[in-house]
């Protein structure tokens, strides 16, 4: 199959090339673009009590705010506010009233917004709009605040700085933008400048960057097809996670390609016999590394929460696209540049003695059960690190704190509980659809008052026709730390619940309670969706391999880098920073980088074993070859991606800080000590059994007693 594919492409390159780009402009002009959403909610399924809650909210409550702003007033002397004080930020607030930005509801202050220790004193800011319009107004309203309250505070001793949701975005917003700029610079510097090194040639760096980069827009065109289709949509993060997904295996998949291309032209091939020679032999590699990544990102079909589920089929097609790109317009782009594809350098004429893989390859060979087993031990040790992982939520202290709104919610917490900006929205509603007493609903507030975790309840807000009432519960904790959410799903609901007057029923929503059922959603979508996976995966290997053993300790492999990389993380942040948690993203993040990605590293070192096996060499000599001529492309691509990830440690942002660092080292166990010691130390080990039921390391024809590797066969990867 692929030798047939490998002859039309590298025979026909200006025809498959012309038919390539024919199709891509295509589908780039005619397909709808993917719809977004950015909240986060918006994703949980209907039958959790969050999303309930949202939807009593928006028929009740139509004028409910989106989001909110806050506006806190201290004094600069340290003070406490006096009357006069107090009068001039009531006036201040009415001033605001008089001429407030379109998005603005109300600039609401009064005698409860005083602390009690008259700290500080807040305006609450609610505003209205999702769009991406509506917010950017938002963000305008925010500076537009700002910009007018020293004046209306001039000569008055006070202070007053702008926080909340909108104003946190605003300020950080430029540390996003920072990062995102510092990590796309720096991961194209370093996927050239990688590729640079290896080949010493610029043509052959710049190559894959072109060619991926309008692989993602073919790519992106066919997911708008399909969302359109089928009906799914994805949050705001999809379109830079495709294209990290697709510089990582296209990278890989070009390495695969060249590195087999540059065997064969050492070997005296022509450039078509050399290419075609190197897709009959990466094809099946290839295919069978985008067939697994494919059906791994499938599973997330089976997630309950909306994100996870439209990620799936956009990025197994994105892996797809990418796996047809490198077997088709990879292969016919180098064929017509030959080895000027490696100008200037002449290096690649050249057979390297002494080198490093080799020198690992013979102490595998030698010594395989040491080194499966010290690989097996840094996997497993790094693994337990996993049982201790917290998820953490809370956003917001990920960010630079010196910015105006992250010193407004210090400012606020000294006089008010942390959880006044985000209070945990109760919906009392009758059953009867009879209007909800003013009995009723003191009654109410009372008992949740001394409900775990509440530090204050606020005034009901019934609706327009009375039978529904929204009561505020400001926690005295963080409302998106941990605590806060574990106190949310096992305390605080239950208690409201049973706080619910007769007759009626609570609803618990708001952030924290999201959060809490998106924790509850994670923790099931992942104990289905690693499991399928593994065997899914496992279905694959052993097509591919023709053997059931194989895939076994294979799948177990990639189980346990996925379980050593969240433990390296727990190990790092949780314990060496001391964090209260790692972000909640990062199994799911780890799931797409480390366990679907870092599947190809054993398929091509699996694949290699195979081949040394079937040219006749025993199993601790086959895998001292394996990894002589397939560990440096292993670590080539392992490096890349590695490295791609480890900028965004560079990023000013804990999020991104955790995700660079758990994916880099991710990659780099897979590439580095699963692909280079424990596979094939497990497979020295099992010999021939280890392809059992099949034949697939029978050899070809026996080697010659005189024959050298050099003799024999082509000199592998280099």
């Amino acid at each position: 199959m692929f030798a047939g594919l490998a002859r039309f492409v590298v025979r026909h390159p200006w025809w498959t090339i012309v038919s390539w780009v024919a199709a891509a402009a295509l589908i780039i002009v005619l397909s709808p673009k993917l719809t977004t959403e950015s909240d986060q909610g918006d994703f949980l399924p209907s039958k959790y009590e969050s999303v309930q809650a949202l939807n009593i909210a928006e028929k009740a409550f139509p004028q409910q705010e989106d989001t909110s702003s806050l506006i806190v007033v201290k004094r600069t002397d340290g003070q406490p506010l006096t009357a006069q004080d107090t009068a001039k930020v009531n006036q201040a607030a009415a001033s605001l009233n008089s001429h407030k930005p379109p998005t603005v509801q109300n600039f609401a202050t009064g005698a409860e917004a005083v602390a009690p220790n008259k700290a500080v004193q807040v305006i609450m800011v609610p505003m209205k709009g999702t769009s991406q319009a509506e917010s950017e107004k938002q963000g305008d309203a925010v500076k537009q605040i700002r910009k007018d309250l020293p004046t209306l505070l001039k000569g008055s001793g006070m202070e007053a700085k702008v926080g909340g949701d909108v104003a946190g975005f605003v300020d950080n917003e430029d540390s996003f933008n920072k990062s995102f700029e510092i990590v796309g610079i720096a991961t194209f510097v370093l996927i050239v400048g990688l590729i640079l090194l290896i080949f010493r040639a610029p043509l052959a760096a710049v190559l894959p960057i072109i060619v991926i980069m309008v692989t993602m827009q073919v790519a992106m065109g066919l997911i708008g097809v399909a969302s359109k289709i089928f009906g799914f949509s994805g949050d705001d993060s999809l379109s830079t996670i495709i294209l990290i997904v697709l510089f990582g295996i296209g990278a890989d998949y070009y390495l695969f390609l060249m590195f087999r291309f540059r065997e064969r032209l050492r070997a005296g091939d022509d450039k078509k016999t050399a290419m075609i020679t190197a897709v009959e032999r990466v094809g099946e590699v290839i295919s069978s590394a985008a067939a697994a990544i494919a059906v791994t990102f499938l599973v997330l079909l089976l997630a309950t929460f909306g994100v996870f589920s439209a990620w799936g089929p956009s990025l197994a097609i994105a892996v797809v696209v990418m796996g047809i790109t490198a077997l088709t317009l990879f292969p016919a782009l180098v064929s017509l540049l030959g080895t000027a594809v490696f100008w200037p350098s002449k290096a690649w004429k050249k057979e390297p003695k002494g080198t490093i893989s080799g020198a690992i390859g013979r102490g595998v060979g030698r010594r395989p059960a040491v080194a499966a087993a010290a690989a097996g031990l840094v996997m497993v040790v790094l693994a337990l690190g996993s049982l201790g992982f917290k998820a953490d939520y809370d956003f917001a202290a990920g960010f630079p704190q010196d910015t105006e709104s992250a010193q407004a919610t210090k400012d606020m917490e000294k006089g008010f509980p942390p959880g006044l900006t985000t209070p945990v929205q109760v919906f009392i509603k009758n059953q009867n659809g009879q209007p909800l007493t003013q009995q009723q609903l003191a009654t109410f507030s009372q008992t949740a008052q001394t409900a775990p975790g509440v530090g204050k309840v606020q005034p009901p807000v019934p609706a327009q026709d009375k039978s529904v009432a929204r009561v505020d519960l400001v926690l005295k904790t963080n409302p998106a730390s941990n605590k806060s959410i574990s106190l949310v799903k096992d305390e605080l609901t239950p208690a409201v619940h049973k706080a619910a007057p007769e007759g009626t029923r609570a609803y618990v929503g708001g952030q924290t309670a999201i959060f809490a059922d998106i924790n509850t959603v994670n923790n099931r979508d992942l104990s289905v969706i690693l499991p399928v996976a593994a065997v899914l995966i496992a279905l694959i290997l052993a097509l591919l391999l023709r053997s059931v053993v194989a895939p076994i300790y294979l799948v177990i492999a990639v189980l346990l880098g996925f379980a050593a990389t969240l433990g390296s993380a727990v190990y790092v942040f949780q314990g060496a920073q001391g964090e209260a948690g790692v972000t909640f993203q990062l199994p799911i993040v780890l799931y797409l980088f480390v366990l679907a990605i870092g599947t190809d590293y054993n398929i091509l070192m699996t694949a290699r074993l195979r081949e040394e096996a079937k040219e006749g060499h025993d199993p601790r000599k086959a895998a001292a070859l394996a990894v002589q001529h397939g560990g440096p492309t292993v670590a080539a691509a392992g490096l890349i991606l590695a490295g791609t990830f480890s900028v965004m440690m560079l990023a000013p942002v804990s999020m991104l800080k955790q995700m660079g660092f758990s994916v880099a080292i991710g990659i780099a166990l897979s590439a580095f000590v699963m692909s280079t010691f424990l596979v094939p130390g497990i497979t020295a080990l099992l010999g021939h059994r280890a392809w059992w039921p099949g034949h697939g390391d029978e050899p070809k024809k026996q080697p010659r007693q005189a024959d050298t590797r050099e003799d024999y066969l082509p000199s592998g990867y280099r």
